[in-house]
């Protein structure tokens, strides 16, 4: 299975991006997928996830960012908008199996994209 991811770049706060995530090797409408990002000096958080038709935001990006996919495309994607400049990160998506009470744990995701840049000026 591979996740090639792209989308990111540099923007001003309250711009936006979105981020695609396409996999090879698995048919997605059978996966959960996840996004997460990570900041320098900071752990991987959980940003968005896709279960089951049921979407799952973290409350820092509830309401900014929606996830959606692609089943035909095998694509996943993670529209952020009015991106502030906590939003700064390298964000990762991610397929697995998790069940609804650990989709928020990277642990639960098998597989992982390398991982795309996102920096949000002030």
């Amino acid at each position: 299975v591979q996740l090639q991811a792209s989308g990111g770049g540099l923007v001003q706060a309250g711009a936006s991006l979105r981020l695609s995530c396409a996999v090879s090797g698995r048919t997605l409408s059978n996966y959960a997928a996840g996004w997460f990002r990570q900041a320098p000096g900071k752990e991987r958080e959980f940003v968005s996830a896709f279960r089951l038709g049921n979407t799952y935001y973290a409350n820092s990006v509830k309401g900014r960012f929606t996830i959606s996919r692609d089943n035909a495309k095998n694509t996943v994607y993670l529209q952020m908008d009015s991106l502030k400049p906590e939003d700064t990160a390298v964000y990762f998506c991610a397929v697995g199996t998790p069940i609804t009470s650990t989709l928020r744990l990277a642990s639960s995701y098998s597989h992982w994209g390398q991982g795309t840049q996102v920096t949000v000026s002030s």
